[in-house]
């Protein structure tokens, strides 16, 4: 099975390497010397994995879903290895944890950082890091793929019929999901050319907003958005990475699919557009909406970057925007909208069911006509009761360890969401340098259970500690 390990992880660690060969090549062209060494060392490294290429291929449907759940969170700890060398070698004496602590975050799509001025860093190590988010929502849209067989059969809809279920088809679908993602990117950076973004600003926000990260080629995003188009316009983008990743390939072809193959998207369309109805109507007058809109936009999407004239007053409920998340497959991350709407209807029909007993409600899939099995409603359950456990957890580790409680709820809503802090959720100018080494290793960790779905976490226990 250890070559179904080394299949999959050489696929990235191949991306690694083009990207790590472009940043060369970017290096040479505009005159930054200063770190080539490094990503010289970093491409070299990168292509070791490729050696393995004499051994055969593993057949998908002799691999369990056990196998497939290790095989994804050992990338998770190791691809950003890789990653974080550019950073370690860099000439910013970086310590090690940082510099992997940097690229868990990047690869995460975190954006969490340890360097204080952004003006301070070449240029070739901005796109080192966007580049780093990119990779990391690629290899998260691949291992939702992976681990499809763990999900309900309501969740599996949500890809539509664009994506075979084949397990012997499974690395076929991943190259579909790879040049949509390009094409993508391809178009969020030609949109924001087109509306004078700076040809550098413009690449590294395609490679962030595309994977949901944090991560900002400046210090602030004022000094980039600095009028209201282009407010608007980037906030628009970020919407992007909160629908399904086929929304916009299936509304071409809707006359041939109907509503039902973008049913899911339909209704986050709904749920946004009374999001932004309710801001729009109850929000204080003098506080320009174009900010908010941002807000909003950014917190559905997991992305997080704000504003500096953001109201913080709204932190909590941007925090629970942030919690709910978007569409089950994008590159957004919370606990999915599909799974919240499913179990709130299933919670009031059972009320109402025990308070009219002579009636019979029935439990639909949210998005489709089928009955839903009472296993998955489980499912939902316990992955909230994850997140809860792990929330508990984090917080306090990082109360123990010097943060405030404020500070330590905050921050472990947005490290287990994938989130950046900024200003709309109260942690505008967080300090990560300065945590100490056992809350960056707890951040670390819990960057990547946000990351994994909660419940392979529960699958893994059960294999492990409740054998037969």
């Amino acid at each position: 099975m250890y070559q179904f390990n080394i299949y999959y992880l050489r696929f990235f660690t191949t991306i690694i390497s083009i990207l790590c060969f472009f940043n060369i090549l970017y290096s040479y062209y505009f005159n930054l010397y200063l770190n080539i060494d490094a990503y010289f060392y970093t491409f070299l490294i990168s292509l070791i994995p490729l050696l393995s290429f004499l051994l055969k291929s593993s057949d998908l449907k002799k691999v369990s879903i056990y196998y497939k759940i290790q095989t994804v969170i050992l990338g998770y700890f190791t691809l950003p290895i890789i990653i974080a060398l550019p950073y370690y070698l860099s000439i910013y004496n970086i310590t090690f944890i940082d510099a992997y602590f940097e690229s868990i975050s990047g690869f995460t799509s975190t954006g969490f950082t340890i360097f204080e001025n952004i003006k301070h860093l070449d240029e070739s190590i901005i796109i080192w890091r966007s580049s780093s988010q990119w990779i990391g929502g690629l290899y998260f849209l691949f291992s939702i793929l992976l681990l499809i067989d763990i999900f309900d059969d309501n969740l599996k809809k949500t890809i539509t019929n664009f994506l075979s279920f084949n397990s012997s088809e499974i690395f076929k679908q991943f190259s579909k999901i790879l040049v949509f993602y390009i094409l993508l990117t391809l178009i969020i950076f030609l949109i924001y050319n087109i509306f004078e973004f700076r040809s550098f600003i413009s690449l590294n926000l395609a490679l962030s907003v595309i994977s949901s990260g944090g991560f900002l080629p400046t210090n602030n995003l004022s000094s980039i958005l600095n009028n209201e188009l282009k407010i608007n316009l980037f906030s628009l983008t970020l919407l992007i990475s909160f629908f399904g990743l086929f929304f916009f390939y299936n509304v071409f072809l809707i006359k041939n699919k109907g509503l039902k193959s973008i049913q899911e998207d339909l209704y986050l369309l709904f749920y946004l557009l009374f999001i932004y109805s309710i801001f729009f109507i109850f929000s204080d007058k003098n506080i320009d909406f174009n900010y908010l809109f941002l807000a909003i936009s950014s917190s559905v999407s997991n992305v997080g970057i704000s504003l500096e004239r953001t109201p913080q007053k709204f932190a909590f409920i941007f925090l629970l925007l942030i919690i709910v998340g978007g569409s089950f497959f994008s590159t957004s991350s919370g606990l999915r909208f599909v799974k919240i709407y499913s179990l709130i209807k299933f919670s009031i029909n059972e009320l109402i069911s025990h308070s009219k007993p002579k009636n019979i409600f029935l439990n639909k899939l949210a998005f489709s006509d089928k009955n839903m099995n009472l296993d998955d409603f489980y499912k939902y359950f316990l992955t909230i009761i994850i997140f809860i456990i792990s929330l508990i957890i984090l917080s306090s580790i990082l109360s123990i360890m010097g943060l405030s409680i404020d500070e330590a709820f905050k921050l472990s809503i947005l490290t287990l969401m994938n989130t950046v802090n900024s200003t709309m959720t109260g942690l505008p100018n967080f300090n990560f340098q300065e945590i100490n080494h056992i809350s960056k290793y707890s951040l670390i960790l819990f960057m990547i259970i946000g990351r994994v779905e909660l419940i392979t976490i529960l699958i893994l226990c059960k294999k492990f500690f409740f054998k037969n």
